[in-house]
């Protein structure tokens, strides 16, 4: 099968009027039985990393290493300058950590134990933030379990599927938070102007790409990035929306071959994995790549369905994907620039997107999950 094949069936798949990623639709605003904590349609902030952070140096913190690399050690007290702290992004590819889907307004106790998991179970250096929590505060929160558990946050501005202007408050807080909080400067690795942006058409992409260079500006102090995070169908269905591409800092893809028309089994899903990633590699201008949103689903429910007979939910699959992107490796850090690419798995359980999670409801591991951070 050709790329050209998997690209058309891929696009046509996308446009058919029945698809529309039902998995998106508006939430119900009733949390998982599992969940605690209130829900909320609200914005959640999400970041990612610089496209050229300084060289890591040993001025910042008592190891030798950059942030947020496996042996990094935090510093007692916040530094003066983030000169030095990030890790480059040449570092950056195989398995990153998880999106994590805050619509649940988790507690502060919560998010502590969670990303302390992400942290050393799975050797994880950052979360993606994915929904959206309104409570105030509630960011700064995200900062300090993030800062305690050492890892970098890819935050987000959620714009939700309502058509309101929430987006804009979630917006003005989280840049609030930012600007304000001494630590969140140094966790931030990025902010994500929206999931699915394009795709669900919330805003012209010229305008789109007005807000991520206004907020580029108002984030400059601090020195966050800006992207947006989005699938190669949704830049193409807006013609490229080249204006978006070159506004954004660094570029989170996502990456759903599920939903492909093509489809057929999660280990098989290397050919749609690379037809979109070489979309983003001819048209990204040589900036860095992520897939965030990146996964295969264990069970069909009536916002997951497939567009091929032959592509299965189960866990075998959500497994199979796995295991393909972690064969692939060398792959994805010889054929991204800056580096390589790297993923996050969608999402950390299934009490946050049911289907997605490494760990089901009960809290366990659905099949063994040791991807490699390095080849």
């Amino acid at each position: 099968m050709t790329r050209t094949l998997c690209a058309l069936g891929f696009l046509l798949l996308l446009s058919r009027l029945n698809l529309v990623f039902a998995r998106h639709t508006p939430r119900s605003c009733q949390p998982h039985s599992s969940r605690s904590g209130s829900c909320a349609v609200a914005v959640a902030a999400v970041g990612s990393a610089p496209s050229a952070p300084a060289p890591a140096t040993s001025t910042n913190a008592s190891s030798s290493s950059c942030f947020p690399s496996a042996g990094f050690i935090m510093p007692s007290s916040v530094p003066s300058s983030t000169d030095g702290w990030w890790c480059s992004p040449n570092t950056e590819y195989a398995f990153l950590g998880f999106s994590y889907e805050v619509t649940a307004c988790q507690s502060a106790s919560k998010l502590n134990s969670d990303f302390a998991d992400i942290k050393n179970t799975f050797g994880s250096r950052y979360v993606r933030l994915y929904g959206a929590c309104d409570r105030n505060g509630f960011y700064d929160d995200i900062v300090n379990a993030a800062w305690d558990a050492g890892l970098g946050v890819h935050a987000l501005i959620w714009f939700g599927f309502d058509g309101t202007n929430q987006w804009m408050t979630r917006r003005d807080s989280l840049v609030s938070s930012l600007t304000s909080n001494p630590k969140a400067k140094f966790v931030t690795r990025g902010v994500q102007f929206g999931s699915e942006p394009l795709f669900d058409n919330v805003l012209p992409h010229a305008q789109l790409a007005s807000q991520v260079t206004s907020l580029k500006s108002k984030l400059s102090g601090v020195g966050i990035p800006v992207t947006v995070s989005e699938l190669a169908y949704g830049y193409q269905e807006r013609g490229g929306a080249q204006d978006v591409l070159n506004a954004i800092d660094f570029i989170n893809i996502h990456m759903l071959p599920f939903f492909s028309a093509l489809a057929t089994f999660g280990s098989d899903a290397w050919p749609l994995v690379e037809t979109d990633m070489n979309w983003f590699i001819q048209h990204g201008n040589g900036k860095k790549m992520y897939f965030d949103e990146n996964g295969w689903p264990s069970v069909t429910s009536s916002g997951v369905q497939p567009n091929s007979m032959l592509a299965q939910s189960s866990v075998a699959n959500e497994e199979g994907y796995f295991s393909m992107l972690d064969s692939h490796c060398e792959d994805l850090k010889s054929l991204g620039p800056q580096g390589g690419i790297g993923w996050f798995a969608h999402i950390y359980s299934d009490d946050q997107e049911p289907g997605y999670g490494i760990y089901n409801n009960a809290g366990t591991k659905k099949f063994p999950f040791k991807p490699r951070t390095s080849c």
